[in-house]
């Protein structure tokens, strides 16, 4: 199990290239499934989340190989196997995604619940609920989830859940409702982008899907897909990890390929509370050289505040003037990281879904644990500025949605360094 050394009190300087969206890709990959074919998905990010879902695709009948561009070239060569099993699934939640493609075009899922981050209760309910709105029957049994359907039919269903749309739940109706028989209307459905770039991936192998990126998508079914070669979009979370990461060190970072307009509550925080933030050459340059004001943020289904952004702009506000609030409206327990940022001698007083920051001068290196992906960036960033040395143990969660984290801040000055546990207790 890997750690990272940190020693803080560098800023940061340079440019760096923002990798595909894992958000993204994932739900693509799935998708593939649905196809007749080959697809070359590119820019697909280097991660473990992708290399879990590689192996359970392989499981299904996927024929997968990785080129030399980086891309990666799908077709599905047996549809024998429809199990994905909980070894597999339990890694990533993102396994759920398959549960629509594969009932779409098998007529037969058995998926089990999926596992993740701890960051709180992401319950199933909804894909199950639109699945079955579709003509399929669903069962329970053993932990997995088993779906059959002889035939999908279009029809009309709301996908608004207690703390708004569902991300993934959208992704499976989507997929299934591309196959299935006449008209399908999704209410409530998710907006973000990743949502509306498996829309455009769907769209570029035959399915007709309208509305994607607003809360109301028609999709007409389609007698079939065809593969077909496909950019993923740029990560938004990973680019809004790197303006942190520049913001928070005082420093000045170009960020090539990154999406503006997929950022735009991020950005607007930024710019609010002292950051620099500009458009430049297919990317933007961020840069602070001064003292940081306090800001409010609650996290919201996009256009709103992204959830996935929270810990690391939690990581920022801890050295910003004055008090800042955060409220939670997505994953009301996530905050796992308040307890290790308040080791590194941030202020934070935590009152349910909401915690108030009271921003100092600095911070204390010391020894922290990574909970989940997101806290995990967050405890790196509070590093680069800690006083000393931060160790962040149990990055393997950073793993998951950053790739070679440490090498990318080390080229923008960042002193990293990963070491292994033997070498930690040597």
């Amino acid at each position: 199990m890997d750690s990272l050394i940190i020693d803080g009190g560098v800023r940061l300087r340079g440019s760096v290239k923002i990798n595909g969206s894992k958000n993204a890709a994932l739900p693509i990959m799935a998708a593939s499934l649905l196809a007749d074919g080959p697809s070359v998905l590119r820019e697909v990010p280097n991660l473990s989340d992708i290399h879990h879902l590689v192996a359970l695709l392989k499981e299904l009948g996927a024929q997968i190989e990785h080129q030399a561009d980086g891309s990666l070239r799908v077709e599905i060569v047996d549809s024998a196997n429809s199990h994905a099993r909980y070894d597999l699934v339990r890694k990533m939640r993102a396994g759920i995604c398959v549960l629509g493609p594969l009932l779409a075009k098998r007529r037969y899922a058995r998926v089990s619940m999926p596992g993740g981050c701890a960051i709180g209760d992401r319950p199933v309910d909804l894909h199950v609920r639109g699945l079955r709105a579709l003509g399929a029957d669903i069962q329970l049994d053993g932990g997995d989830i088993v779906a059959r359907a002889d035939k999908l039919v279009g029809a009309e269903i709301f996908l608004g859940g207690n703390f708004g749309s569902t991300v993934l739940g959208t992704a499976n109706i989507m997929c299934a409702a591309t196959l299935a028989r006449g008209t399908t209307v999704i209410e409530c459905a998710a907006c973000e982008p990743e949502v509306s770039d498996l829309a455009h991936y769907l769209n570029a192998m035959g399915a007709k899907i309208t509305g994607q990126g607003t809360p109301r998508v028609v999709i007409e079914g389609v007698e079939g897909l065809t593969g077909c070669p496909y950019t993923v979009a740029p990560d938004r979370i990973e680019a809004g990890t790197f303006m942190v990461a520049a913001a928070i060190t005082n420093g000045e970072v170009h960020l090539e390929n990154v999406r503006l307009d997929h950022l735009m509550a991020a950005t607007d925080k930024l710019r609010s509370i002292g950051v620099l933030v500009e458009k430049a050459n297919g990317g933007c340059t961020v840069a602070s050289a001064r003292r940081l004001e306090a800001t409010v943020i609650t996290t919201q289904p996009h256009p709103g505040f992204p959830t996935d952004l929270q810990a690391q702009f939690m990581a920022l506000l801890t050295i910003a003037d004055g008090n800042s609030v955060i409220t939670e409206k997505i994953f009301p327990d996530r905050f796992l990281h308040v307890a290790e940022l308040s080791r590194l001698g941030a202020h934070l007083h935590k009152e349910g879904a909401t915690v108030i920051i009271e921003g100092q001068k600095r911070l204390e290196g010391a020894p922290v644990m990574a909970s989940d992906l997101r806290a995990s960036a967050a405890l790196v960033l509070a590093g680069l500025v800690g006083r000393g040395t931060t160790t962040v143990n149990r990055v393997y969660h950073i793993d998951r949605g950053y790739e070679r984290i440490e090498e990318r801040l080390n080229a923008l000055g960042a002193k990293i360094k990963r070491i292994n546990q033997q070498e930690l207790e040597g």
